[in-house]
This record gives C-alpha cells, sequence and structure tokens, in this order.
C-alpha cells in the first residue's frame, strides 16, 4: 500500500483551463487504472504533465516558479486575447487552472472544501497561473499598446496552490497524496539517462544506505591520493612550486559537495554500462524501477510505455505493471492496440484536446458490451484517425482507398483518413463514440433496396456535424457491384476484369459471386474507372 493513506484515496477528476494544448479539460478518471488515448497532440502528455504539477508543485523535475514561461499560456487563448485588445476591448488577462478533484477520504479531510469551481465539497487540489494584483496597474500599461505584443508577460503573474479548504500550499508536503511521473522517452542523452536511473535508485535508499554510500565513495577518494604512482606525479608536480604558481600543484580526485557519489556512479546491467544496453532496456528498466522504488507514490504516471519496446517485451512490461500496481492510481498513455488490450477496454480513456469518455460512459450498455469485447485495435483506429470512413467489408474498403488514391493522388492514411472495415450491424456502436468524442466519419453504406428503412435506422445521424451517411438512393442498385456498373458501364467492367459478358446482369452476378476477386482488380487496375457517386463524396 502507498504511503499510509488508505488504497480509496485516488483522483476522481481532472479540470484543466488554458494549459499548453488543453484550453478546456474536464475528465473523470478511473479509480486504478487510466489507459488513455488519443493521438500525437492530443493532450495525452499535457494532462500527465498538470496533473503531477498540481500534486508536487514541480515542471521538469523543478520548481514551477523556475520553470514559469509564456508558453504554458494555451496560445490560442493568448492570441484571442491580443485580438480583443487590438479592437479596443477589455478582456481579462488569461490565466491558468488546474484542479484535480479527489476521492473523500478521511486521510484528506484537511484539503477538504469547496474552494473549486464545480462547489463540490469534496478534497482537491488547485494550482493557479494568474494575473498578481500587486502588478495590475504595470500590467495594464505593459498591454496598452497591443502591436508590441507577443506572448503573456509572465514577470507580472505568480503562482496560486491552494487546496479546496482554502489554505496555501508551500510545498508537496502539504498534500498527503504523492506521484511519480515517469517518462523514459524524455532522456536525450547517456549521462541523463544515468542520471534518471542513479535518482530512481537513490529513493529506494535509507537515509543509512545513503550516508555509507557517500562515505565508501569519499574512502576511494582518498585512497587514490596514497597510491604510488599518484604520488610519484604528484611529487613531480610540486617540485614546480614557483614555476608556475607560488602555490603546489597536484592532482587529485574532485571532493566537494558537487561530485557525490549520485555524479560519479554509473548504474550497470549485467556488468554493462546503462547507456551501451539496447534503448528498449533502458526504457523498460526505467519504468520498473520507477515503480518499484516509488512504493510511497500513490499516483503513477507512465507516459508511452511502449518507447523503443518489441511485441515479447512490452507484454512483459505491462504484465509487470499491471501486476505491481497495487492500490495505486496507475495512468498510462499509448498509442499501442496492444497496450490497450492487455491492460482491459475497460479502463480506457479516450482523449482529444480536452474532450475525454470512457466506454463505461456509452449510453448503449449493449454498445459498452461490444466494445469491451471487440479487440482494441479498430476502436483505436478511429480515435486516433483525423477522420475516418467506415465501410461494410474488404471490398468496399479496397474500393474506397483506390478511389481516395485516383481522386487525391495518395493513400488515405497519408492524409490520417482511415478506411475501416466494419460490420454494418456495428456501424452505429462506431458512431456513437465518434459522436462523444466528436470524430468526422463517413459511413458508406449499401441501400438494400429499402432507402426509408437506412433512413429510419441512421436517423439520430442524418443531421450530425461529425457523421455522414453515404448511400445512393437508387433502390435497383442495391449493392457496391450494381452501384459499379451503374456508374461505369458495361465495357469499362468487362476491361477491369479482363472477361467479355453477354450484358450488365450476367456481369453483375459474377461480380457478387466474386466480390473479393473483383475489388482487387479494381484496386490494381490501370484502366480509367469511376467510383460511385455516394462513394465519391466520401472521399471528398
Amino acid at each position: 500500500m502507498a504511503g499510509k493513506i488508505g488504497g480509496d484515496v485516488f483522483i476522481q477528476r481532472a479540470i484543466i483551463r488554458n494549459y499548453r494544448c488543453l484550453k478546456q479539460a474536464n475528465v473523470t478518471l478511473n479509480e486504478r487504472l487510466n489507459v488513455i488515448v488519443g493521438n500525437n497532440e492530443c493532450g495525452k502528455s499535457t494532462m500527465l504533465e498538470a496533473i503531477n504539477l498540481a500534486l508536487t508543485g514541480q515542471l521538469n523535475g523543478r520548481p514551477l516558479q523556475i520553470e514559469l514561461h509564456p508558453y504554458l499560456f494555451n496560445l490560442d487563448l493568448v492570441q484571442a486575447y491580443i485580438e480583443k485588445l487590438q479592437t479596443g476591448e477589455t478582456p481579462e488577462p488569461p490565466s491558468i487552472l488546474i484542479e484535480l478533484y479527489l476521492a473523500d477520504d478521511p486521510a484528506l479531510a484537511k484539503l477538504k472544501g469547496d474552494n473549486n469551481t464545480l462547489r463540490l465539497d469534496l478534497p482537491g487540489v488547485s494550482l493557479s497561473i494568474e494575473l498578481n494584483p500587486a502588478h495590475a496597474e504595470d500590467f495594464a500599461q505593459y498591454v496598452s499598446d497591443p502591436s508590441e505584443i507577443r506572448t503573456m508577460p509572465i514577470e507580472y503573474y505568480w503562482i496560486k496552490w491552494r487546496d479546496f479548504a482554502e489554505n496555501d500550499i508551500q510545498n508537496a508536503r502539504g498534500i498527503p497524496l504523492h506521484s511519480s511521473l515517469i517518462d523514459a522517452s524524455t532522456i536525450k542523452n547517456n549521462a541523463a539517462a544515468s542520471r534518471y536511473v542513479i535518482d530512481i535508485v537513490k529513493e529506494s535508499l535509507s537515509s543509512k544506505e545513503k550516508v555509507d554510500l557517500a562515505l565508501t565513495y569519499r574512502l576511494m577518494k582518498d585512497r587514490f591520493l596514497e597510491e604510488p604512482k599518484v604520488k610519484t606525479i604528484n611529487d613531480a608536480l610540486a617540485a614546480k612550486k614557483g614555476k608556475i604558481s607560488d602555490k603546489a600543484i597536484s592532482v587529485s580526485l574532485d571532493t566537494s559537495a558537487r561530485a557525490n557519489w549520485e555524479a560519479g556512479i554509473m548504474p550497470h546491467l549485467d556488468d554493462i554500462p546503462l547507456p551501451l544496453v539496447g534503448k528498449g532496456e533502458q526504457s523498460a528498466v526505467k519504468i520498473k524501477l520507477a515503480m518499484e522504488t516509488s512504493a510511497k507514490s500513490h499516483i503513477i504516471l507512465i507516459e508511452e510505455a511502449e518507447n523503443h519496446l518489441s511485441y515479447t517485451s512490452l507484454n512483459e512490461l505491462i504484465g509487470h505493471i499491471a501486476a505491481n500496481a497495487g492500490t495505486r492510481q496507475i495512468f498510462i498513455t499509448t498509442h499501442s492496440s496492444f497496450v490497450l488490450n492487455k491492460l482491459g477496454v475497460e479502463s480506457v480513456l479516450l482523449f482529444q484536446r480536452g474532450e475525454s469518455m470512457r466506454l463505461t460512459d456509452l449510453k448503449d450498455t449493449t454498445t459498452q458490451d461490444y466494445f469491451m469485447k471487440l479487440p482494441g485495435h479498430d476502436t483505436l483506429r478511429l480515435i486516433l484517425a483525423k477522420r475516418s470512413i467506415l465501410v461494410e467489408g474488404p471490398s468496399d474498403e479496397l474500393i474506397v482507398q483506390r478511389a481516395y488514391q485516383m481522386k487525391h493522388g495518395k493513400m488515405p492514411l497519408e492524409d490520417s483518413v482511415d478506411v475501416i472495415s466494419v460490420n454494418s450491424l456495428a456501424f452505429k456502436r462506431f458512431l456513437e463514440i465518434a459522436v462523444s468524442m466528436k470524430k468526422t466519419v463517413d459511413v458508406v453504406t449499401d441501400n438494400d433496396a429499402d432507402v426509408a428503412a437506412l433512413k429510419k435506422k441512421y436517423a439520430d445521424y442524418l443531421t450530425s456535424d461529425v457523421v455522414t451517411i453515404q448511400y445512393d438512393g437508387d433502390e435497383t442498385a442495391r449493392t457496391l457491384e450494381p452501384q459499379l456498373m451503374k456508374k461505369n458501364g458495361l465495357a469499362t467492367i468487362s476491361e477491369v476484369l479482363g472477361k467479355t459478358f453477354a450484358d450488365e446482369a450476367t456481369a453483375i452476378d459474377h461480380m457478387i459471386a466474386h466480390k473479393a476477386d473483383t475489388a482487387l482488380r479494381f484496386f490494381e487496375t490501370s484502366v480509367p474507372w469511376s467510383p460511385p457517386d455516394y462513394i465519391d463524396r466520401a472521399i471528398r
């Protein structure tokens, strides 16, 4: 069990405003495991950083006051503020807010109150970066000429770190809830990598062990001077006294405070210096060490555990994380469908620029059950794509892929557009996620000779801002194959397939009987052909 407080302590909700790329975020969290999934630049890492900042008061391992800079403010917010100034308005100066709402545990009673934006009577922590009233006049003078403003003048800002009971927090010791942020991917050079691991090892040592190690390291330095060869060299240097300096010159090891044992020790794996071990092994070791030595941490924040790891190594690492989580609340950001499946989709938070949802939040419980059983790959594809096109099967997928390439000169994925083959019965399940996450999706579907039924089925989405249902209203061309015939004619179909057909009906029957082969020929052919209009609308 982490620390001295109970296992029921965790972060229930995080509200983040105007911090980096997160203009507005209101995220409800799982009690134990949170697998945060989203595209690059969607704010996953920013959310982890903000949570750690509110609990520790530190950014990049240093006090926020030292690391404070203008680019912590959301750039869109700053730009909107400057534009309002330029039009003569007097808007409120930009500010940053991070609120963490904690579980209502007696151990956190001193943090409990309603000093939060939701006015909930809960334990919690609030960290804000806002204009210092003492500098209001100077700030007003600074912004009096908006044409000169490019970034926010942080010199006029102060940091307010308080709990929900309106008590000031001086340092992290004022919060009986501790966090560890683990991001092995940010270790950019060998020295930093070694220091990172040494810091983790140091955290696991008792006070006596640290003293013993420091004294032993100093004794080793003293013995260096007693070595005969070193004494001979120093004697020779001493003979030069007066020629170079009035003081005797000698060589020794640095025994000053800055040259402590942490700076002189190199971590090894099987007697090999850590920086010379593969990056995947380094990453796994750092994460495991951090988890093992973070016994005092109640919150573990892990940034993209899959970095540099093979499938088998990732499998072992994720198993280790799950097995050693204990009662701690774990956050893991990932782009890996394997991580998602391994840890369970019930733990997944779908995240995009502050918009978030859990699969357990879906209104339709049958949709929840569907995605709990579905391998995470397709779900992850929908979340990560800039835009998705849902089709009914592999044949439709090939046709849409090729049609997109002919129209745009590149494959859909090169534009971050993912064509996903989904059983038509599951379309609405995916669309529920798309609407919740505001993900742009086109559904390419057959009319099945019943347009009225199709419209009824998708009635909730026909006027959606993010979802479009693409179909053809001609009920005589009920599926893809007759639609291809209607658009291209018998001569083109025959040329693409390399066959001679007596009539259109015979050709359509052949295409339906050989769906996969037909689609593959359309995908590979150099013969010019045109996609049906409803597909052309989807590949806009």
